[in-house]
């Protein structure tokens, strides 16, 4: 997506929440239609969207280079290409 910097997606099995957290370059990129998966994986479309302003950002020290292809839903095929 033009404009998109970083999106995380959230969830919470055990009270069945689920999102994300995306962060735009600009408020023009943030309005353009998202294509979204949700009704394919969590079985309905979202349900709430709140917009906010970044009050300050920081980057710290870290040992992972690439956040991309990270987390639960990468897990087993991250496992299944190393063993």
């Amino acid at each position: 997506m033009p404009g998109l910097r970083f999106k995380m997606w959230l969830s919470d099995p055990d009270t069945n929440r689920w999102g994300a957290v995306l962060l735009w370059e600009s408020e023009e990129a943030s309005q353009q239609a998202l294509p979204s998966r949700a009704l394919e994986l969590i079985g309905y479309p979202p349900q709430v969207a709140h917009g906010f302003d970044v009050e300050a950002m920081t980057e710290g020290r870290y040992e992972t280079q690439q956040l991309a292809l990270q987390g639960l839903a990468f897990a087993e095929t991250t496992q299944g290409n190393n063993g």
